[in-house]
């Protein structure tokens, strides 16, 4: 075999990858497991599964992401952009039982897991939604994210101003980004798009990831 065409294997890993990603209904099966995952000190039980991204585990950039981040308010609005199954928005909801949090994906699978992992965790303040279904007026005081890199440089620059600018004058985002797949280039990228009422700039480096932390100056 030419060393330069992908296995078998390798495609099915790549259109796994692009489905997570990419597709409001995955087409693999929805093969529900369900794991304990330690969130901000819990030891949690949550549901996963096929088609959504880190189906099996707690992925390492929300482990660094959930290590690393300071104490959220008590109460607010919150975001976790890109929820998957729900790990960013379950630690927000263990940390901050008053406030709301809303979990946004575009794959209709992780938005049911997420739904049943806050239900089955006793996490009322939860709302996994569709991203056409946040009102268009609704502002946040923090954005915590593991946001989609792969989903290519353009994609990702569209998917984090349609959110970032929507932060409260004195709330923060933390992004959690691969060092290896542009964190570095994404903070001055930020900076500019963002312009000058804002500061951007590295918060924590671990385990080859960096946060950016992003908020109005």
């Amino acid at each position: 075999m030419d060393r330069n065409q992908g296995t078998p294997t390798d495609e099915r890993r790549s259109a796994h990858r692009d489905e997570q990603y990419f597709t409001a209904s995955p087409a693999s099966p929805d093969e529900r497991r369900t794991i304990q995952v330690n969130l901000v000190g819990h030891q949690v039980p949550v549901q996963v599964s096929n088609g959504v991204f880190s189906a099996n585990r707690l992925d390492l950039g929300t482990s660094v992401l959930l290590k690393k981040v300071p104490a959220p308010p008590q109460t607010g609005d919150f975001l976790d952009l890109g929820c998957g199954w729900g790990p960013i928005a379950l630690s927000m909801g263990l940390l901050s039982p008053q406030a709301r949090i809303y979990a946004v994906d575009i794959n209709e699978r992780a938005l049911d897991l997420t739904r049943r992992n806050a239900e089955s965790n006793g996490l009322g303040g939860i709302r996994a939604v569709l991203p056409d279904l946040l009102p268009a007026d609704l502002t946040f005081d923090l954005i915590w994210s593991n946001p989609p890199i792969r989903v290519g440089k353009e994609a990702l620059h569209k998917l984090l101003m349609g959110y970032l600018p929507r932060l409260n004058p004195r709330g923060k985002a933390y992004l959690v980004v691969q060092r290896n797949l542009g964190a570095d280039s994404l903070i001055p990228w930020l900076a500019r798009s963002l312009g000058p009422d804002w500061t951007v700039g590295k918060f924590a480096s671990a385990k080859g990831y960096r946060i950016i932390e992003a908020g109005r100056a």
